[in-house]
């Protein structure tokens, strides 16, 4: 038994040092090439990601990121068996405020389906990252958009600093950090 815990220890530590020294790569890939949990994966990468959406003014495609992964955590992690149950109940309520913070400013109603904004926010990205403008503003149109895919689209790629979601980023990371040093 001590061997297992130290060797899941281990493995925490080597995957938390891949996780932040590969912070070049591109955010939506596999966390830990597909064999890492993504939920981990994206609450340890927030504070990059998400941590201050106003580093990415003037990238809009890296600003699709941060709601992208803004939205995952806030709704994966208020459900998920394995994550509710452990995790501070302030982290999930502050990521939820900080979502709502979020959908605020781009415009993106509060009962949006939060896949259907993931999978956009990654079209749209992807598309912005080929140089497909066109592909980006098909990507977000619908009911989740209605102010438009041009404005939503210049509000990415003019983001402001946000409290409520600077705070949730640095709570998730935290609190994954405080569950792996239990393990």
């Amino acid at each position: 038994m001590r061997t297992r815990r130290g060797v899941m220890a281990l493995l925490g530590g080597i995957g938390t040092i891949l996780a932040l020294g590969g912070c070049e790569t591109d955010p939506n890939a596999p966390y830990l090439w597909g064999i890492g949990d993504p939920v981990r994966g994206a609450a340890l990468r927030a504070p990059r990601n998400f941590g201050e959406p106003s580093r990415w003014v003037g990238s809009p495609a890296n600003a699709t990121v941060a709601v992208e992964q803004q939205e995952f955590l806030a709704s994966e992690l208020a459900t998920s068996p394995i994550y509710a149950p452990v995790l501070n109940p302030a982290v999930v309520q502050t990521l939820q405020q900080g979502r709502a913070e979020m959908r605020d400013y781009l415009g993106i109603p509060a009962s949006a389906d939060p896949q259907a904004v993931i999978e956009a926010m990654r079209r749209a990205g992807a598309a912005l990252r080929a140089g497909n403008q066109a592909g980006a503003e098909a990507a977000l149109t619908g009911p989740a958009f209605p102010a438009g895919p041009r404005v939503v689209l210049a509000r990415l790629s003019n983001m402001p600093r946000m409290p409520q979601t600077v705070a949730a980023a640095g709570m998730v990371a935290s609190d994954f950090d405080r569950l792996d040093r239990i393990r």
